[in-house]
């Protein structure tokens, strides 16, 4: 059976496809939700796919707040951030709550500080893949703002993912003795970082520059999609937990 509470920031996420005050509430929720958590179990609740798909939600939903409203024609970018946390929120909720004491090895600052900065960049990431789909249904006067935007978004995200990999190899030093274990989350980390660094240099060419800049940096969110949950639930590594 799901879990009750943490639903109920869907119910504000739906409704705030029509009205955006809804969408705040329903942050406002999931984060209060957040910190009882925190609260119950003395850390940030940072392992597992449940808690770590409500961290994405609403990292999604806070960052959507300020980037829509510099947004020159936001129609449509809040119904599908809605659309996207609803869905992230829903699917945490598949999962159990992980409620276990954390091992020695996550005990650290260095594991919270990169698990923290990769979600946040996740949801930077997420809200440049809900800009490259508005992209495709505006008309020329307002896809070159989107384009922009975009791009400013996508490079937020890449410059804390890139923190996070700094942060990560700290706690695999500390943890393992070395920086790199070759593990496939490792290596699928490293080709999304090699994805995006792609995009941001290939959009320095001018023949990149419009639509095929915009469908590198929406595909990339399909590639954290991968590394995120694809990789962690479908192969063994040192972050399965």
């Amino acid at each position: 059976m799901l879990p009750i509470f943490p639903l109920f920031p869907v119910i504000f996420y739906i409704a705030g496809i029509f009205k955006r005050p809804f969408l705040l509430a329903g942050l406002i929720i999931q984060s209060l939700y957040i910190v009882m958590r925190s609260v119950n179990l003395g850390r940030i609740p940072l392992v597992g796919p449940h808690d770590t798909l409500i961290f994405l939600s609403g990292s999604i939903v806070a960052f959507s707040m300020p980037v829509g409203m510099k947004l020159k024609d936001n129609r449509g970018f809040f119904f599908l951030i809605s659309l996207l946390a609803s869905i992230f929120t829903v699917s945490a909720c598949e999962f159990d709550p992980h409620n276990l004491p954390l091992p020695p090895i996550l005990k650290t600052i260095w594991f919270e500080l990169h698990v923290i900065l990769s979600f946040l960049s996740y949801g930077l990431l997420g809200i440049g893949f809900v800009i490259g789909i508005l992209y495709v249904f505006r008309d020329k006067e307002a896809v070159e703002s989107l384009e922009i935007t975009q791009y400013k978004v996508i490079f937020t995200g890449y410059c804390l993912f890139s923190l996070s990999m700094i942060f990560g190899g700290i706690w695999a030093y500390l943890a393992w003795g070395t920086y790199w274990l070759w593990t496939p989350k490792e290596l699928w980390t490293t080709l999304l970082w090699l994805f995006y660094s792609l995009y941001l240099h290939a959009r320095l060419r001018q023949k990149w520059q419009g639509m095929p800049s915009v469908v590198l940096g929406t595909a990339g969110f399909l590639v954290v999609l991968f590394t995120y949950l694809g990789v962690s639930l479908l192969m063994k590594s040192s972050h399965t937990f």
